[in-house]
C-alpha cells in the first residue's frame, strides 16, 4: 500500500512500510526486510493474529523469531516513525502535542512472564503501561506518535511514599515526554501541548512555561496574593458568553446539547509544599490563565459539566477563551487512537508468554494503529485527492468491482473520498445522508475485508492474463 503525504499532497511510490520505517536499523537487513513485511501484513488484516495475518507458517515462523531475538527493540522500532513524525510536524504552522495515558490488560494471558498491576490490589489485574505523545495537526489530521514507552509498574508505585523524588514517580512521563518537543527542528512549528487531569504536577507547569499548554485542572491549588484556590477565583468571574456541548449517552442519561457558561482570569499559583527529599531545588510560582467552563442548568439527575483549564497563553477575551477550550478537544484524538490498538488490532489479545515479546510487538502495532487512524482523517483532510495516494492499483480497482458490482474499471480514477467511503462499506457502514462521515470501527472492519477481496481479484486478473497469452 503506498502511503500518500498528505501535507504537500505528493505521491510516493514506496509501500507505506517502506516509507515509514525509511532507516530502521535492527542490527541485521534481513531482521529489516521481516519487520517490512510483517508490518504490511497486520496493517492487511489489522486485528488478526499474527499466524492468520502471515498466511504460511514459513512467514509465521520468521514473525516469531523476529520478536523473540534481542537484537529488537521498541526503541529501534519506533524510531523511523518518529523521525517521519518530526518530518510531517515540519510542514504545519501548528501542531497540537497531545500526551496520554493507557493500560494494556494481560490479567487472562496468566503464562505471560514479568506483567505489573495495573489496578488495585483487590482487582488483581495484571499488564502493562503505555504513555504515548500523539500528533495532530491544526486541521485535526493524526501525523504520529512522537514518543511512546511501556514499562512495567513495581508493586511499590501505588504506595509510594510522597517524599519520593518526583523523577523516581510515575507521574514523572509527562514532564520526561516532553523533551521530544523541544528539537532545534520545530524552530518554526507552534506545538501545543495537550493533557488531562494526570498532568496537573507543578513542576510540569515550571518545565513547560516555554511550550504552550492547556492542562485540564485536577487540584484546588492555593492562589498567590491571598485570594484562595483556584476554585475560589473562578467562581468570583463573571461570565463571558456561552458554549454547547454534545453530551453522549452516560448511563441512564441520553444524549443532551448542553449549554456552558465561559469565565476566564489570571492567576499566579504557589509552588506547593514540598520535602527537602522531593525536590532537587525551589520551584517558583507561576503565572497562568484560566479557563473556567461550566453547566448551570443541567437536567434533573444529570452531572453537569464542567472543565478548569489551566494555560499559559494569553486569555484576554471570549474568543481567546473559546480557541483554549478548542485546543483542550483535541485531547480525543488519543482516545480513540488507543481504542484503534486495543479494539482494532487486539493489542491485548496477543500471547506472546514474556514482556519483552509484548514490547516489541506493541512498538510495530502502535505505528500501524496510527496509520489507520490516519487513513480515517484523510478522507476529511484531502477528500478530492486521487485515491491511488492512499491505495494501490490493484487495491482500488478490486474495491471498485465489488462495490459497483461489476468488471468495467471507471474512466478516471476515484477520489480519496470515494474508495474511504466504499471501505467503511464494505465494513458495515450504511452511509445514509444523516450517517456523517465513516468512523474508526467501519473503516478497519472494511479494511481487513478489502485485503482478501483484493488478493482474489489478483488471482483472477493473473488467471485471465495465463488465458490470453
Amino acid at each position: 500500500m503506498s502511503l500518500h503525504n498528505p501535507e504537500n499532497d505528493q505521491e510516493l511510490s514506496a509501500s507505506w512500510s517502506r516509507q515509514e520505517f525509511e532507516g530502521l536499523d535492527l542490527g541485521d537487513m534481513r531482521l529489516n526486510e521481516r519487520l517490512l513485511s510483517i508490518a504490511e501484513a497486520l496493517e492487511a488484516q489489522p486485528g488478526s493474529a499474527i499466524n492468520a495475518a502471515c498466511g504460511d507458517w514459513a512467514s509465521v515462523k520468521a514473525a516469531y523469531r523476529l520478536i523473540d531475538n534481542e537484537k529488537v527493540s521498541s526503541e529501534k522500532i519506533f524510531k523511523p516513525h518518529f523521525e517521519r513524525t518530526l518530518e510531517r510536524m515540519c510542514k504545519n504552522r501548528r501542531v497540537f502535542a497531545i500526551q496520554d495515558t493507557t493500560f494494556l490488560n494481560y490479567t487472562d494471558h496468566p503464562a505471560t512472564e514479568g506483567l505489573g498491576s495495573i489496578g488495585t490490589k483487590s482487582q488483581q489485574i495484571q499488564g502493562l503501561v503505555k504513555h504515548t505523545t500523539l500528533i495532530v495537526s491544526d486541521a485535526g489530521l493524526p501525523l504520529g506518535c512522537l514518543t511512546d514507552k511501556v514499562w512495567v509498574r513495581e508493586p511499590s508505585v501505588q504506595s509510594a511514599p510522597k517524599f519520593r523524588p518526583l523523577i523516581e514517580k510515575e507521574s514523572y512521563k509527562w514532564i520526561e515526554a516532553l523533551s521530544a518537543l523541544r528539537s532545534d527542528t520545530l524552530a518554526d512549528v507552534e506545538v501545543i501541548c495537550v493533557c488531562d487531569r494526570e498532568a496537573d504536577i507543578y513542576e510540569f507547569f515550571v518545565e513547560a512555561k516555554e511550550l504552550p499548554f492547556v492542562i485540564r485542572a485536577a487540584q484546588d491549588r492555593v492562589v498567590a496574593a491571598d485570594v484562595g484556590k483556584l476554585s475560589d477565583l473562578v467562581r468570583s468571574q463573571p461570565v463571558i458568553g456561552e458554549i454547547t456541548a454534545q453530551v453522549p449517552v452516560r448511563a441512564s442519561q441520553p444524549a443532551r446539547e448542553a449549554t456552558l457558561s465561559v469565565h476566564f482570569t489570571t492567576a499566579t499559583l504557589r509552588p506547593p509544599h514540598r520535602s527537602q527529599a522531593s525536590r532537587s531545588q525551589e520551584l517558583p510560582a507561576v503565572d497562568v490563565y484560566l479557563v473556567w467552563v461550566v453547566e448551570k442548568n443541567p437536567p434533573e439527575g444529570a452531572t453537569p459539566l464542567e472543565w478548569l483549564l489551566i494555560t499559559n497563553v494569553e486569555v484576554s477575551d471570549f474568543a481567546d477563551a473559546v480557541e483554549r477550550i478548542s485546543w483542550y478537544r483535541q485531547r480525543w484524538h488519543i482516545e480513540v487512537y488507543f481504542k484503534v490498538l486495543k479494539s482494532g488490532m487486539k493489542a491485548e489479545a496477543v500471547r506472546l508468554q514474556t514482556k519483552d515479546r509484548l514490547e516489541r510487538y506493541i512498538a510495530l502495532l502502535s505505528v500501524i494503529a496510527w496509520r489507520l487512524y490516519w487513513l480515517t482523517h484523510i478522507n476529511r483532510h484531502s477528500p478530492d485527492v486521487d485515491c491511488t495516494s492512499v491505495l494501490t492499483e490493484i487495491e482500488w480497482q478490486a474495491l471498485y468491482c465489488i462495490t459497483h458490482k461489476t468488471q468495467i474499471l471507471p474512466e478516471k480514477i476515484p477520489r480519496v473520498s470515494e474508495v474511504v467511503v466504499w471501505i467503511a462499506k464494505l465494513g458495515g457502514f450504511l452511509a445514509r445522508k444523516s450517517d456523517g462521515n465513516p468512523g474508526v470501527t467501519v473503516i478497519w472492519r472494511g479494511w481487513k475485508r478489502l485485503s482478501d477481496i483484493a488478493a482474489t481479484y489478483a488471482l483472477f486478473q493473473a488467471a485471465g492474463q495465463n488465458n490470453t497469452s
